[in-house]
């Protein structure tokens, strides 16, 4: 059990700086399609927690699956927004007649 915990936490802490150094290299004209892209990633987690939160009996395993349902559901909704939004900026707008 303890070095199950340690490994995972391992991964974790070497994923966080991965990351980290993966998304400060990105320049600013990209942010919307990764942004874009992250939702996606957001989408799987929500079909993760699902099957997570499916069975009727309620534990901790349970809750936890359905907060991170909500969580991702309000980081996939909040990101289509943001970028639908970033989007709209670069269009043209129709002159008024």
């Amino acid at each position: 059990m303890a070095e199950g915990l340690i490994a995972a936490i391992v991964v974790f802490v070497l994923a966080s700086f991965v990351g980290f150094e993966v998304i400060n290299k990105v320049p600013p004209t990209l942010h919307t399609p990764l942004m874009s892209g992250s939702n996606a990633i957001s989408g799987i987690a929500i079909v993760g927690a699902l099957l997570i939160a499916g069975p009727k009996e309620w534990n901790l395993t349970e809750i936890f699956g359905l907060i991170a349902v909500i969580f991702a559901m309000i980081n996939v909704v909040g990101g289509f927004l943001v970028t639908d939004r970033m989007l709209q900026m670069f269009k043209k707008k129709e002159a008024k007649v």
